[in-house]
């Protein structure tokens, strides 16, 4: 069969169930540009919308079977795969806090705020101010806020209870209010 070979849908999905790799080449060349149409407009990121369509394809050739065409267009169920692949990608541990650091870049380098970009933490005496907090304060404020740990990978890495870091945390914090009220 040629390039130019036009397949039914019937046709298209009798040769999918039984991997035919022509068909799903066929099916890639035909879907993928509108379904990548979909899923940059979910993930807004060009790079993030190519692994959610390399995804994308990878479940449709693995699930292909699941597929049952009394329920809906072949290219409705594509187009829920691809959905439902980008969702699932922004749901993510990394694309939220990717997300989160994009979007603290932009506040951060933003003029909104009014402060100047050139004052650094360290001059306004912020880790002189968590170095006086008790040790066991400080080390839970360093891992958390300038490592970017997790309050349960902080237990891990101190090995204590993870009630104890959410209680060293709290007082941390209240300590470092209090300091900044005075």
């Amino acid at each position: 069969m040629s390039q130019t070979t036009i397949y039914t849908e019937e046709e298209l999905i009798v040769l999918l169930k039984s991997k035919s790799n022509e068909a799903f080449n066929y099916l890639y060349t035909h879907y993928a540009p509108v379904l990548y149409g979909i899923i940059l407009k979910i993930v807004n990121d060009k790079e993030t919308a190519n692994d959610v369509l390399q995804d994308t394809f990878v479940k449709v050739w693995n699930n292909i079977h699941l597929y049952n065409s009394s329920k809906g267009r072949l290219y409705t169920w594509l187009l829920n795969v691809a959905r439902n692949t980008a969702i699932d990608k922004l749901r993510s541990k990394g694309e939220i806090m990717r997300s989160k650091i994009q979007m603290g870049d932009e506040y951060v380098n933003s003029n909104a705020n009014n402060v100047p970009v050139e004052i650094a933490v360290d001059k306004i005496g912020i880790p002189n101010l968590i170095n006086s907090l008790k040790r066991e304060h400080a080390a839970s404020v360093q891992l958390a806020y300038y490592e970017g740990y997790t309050m349960d990978e902080i237990a891990q890495k101190l090995q204590i209870p993870l009630g104890t870091v959410k209680t060293r945390m709290r007082n941390a914090l209240q300590q470092l209010r209090n300091i900044f009220k005075a």
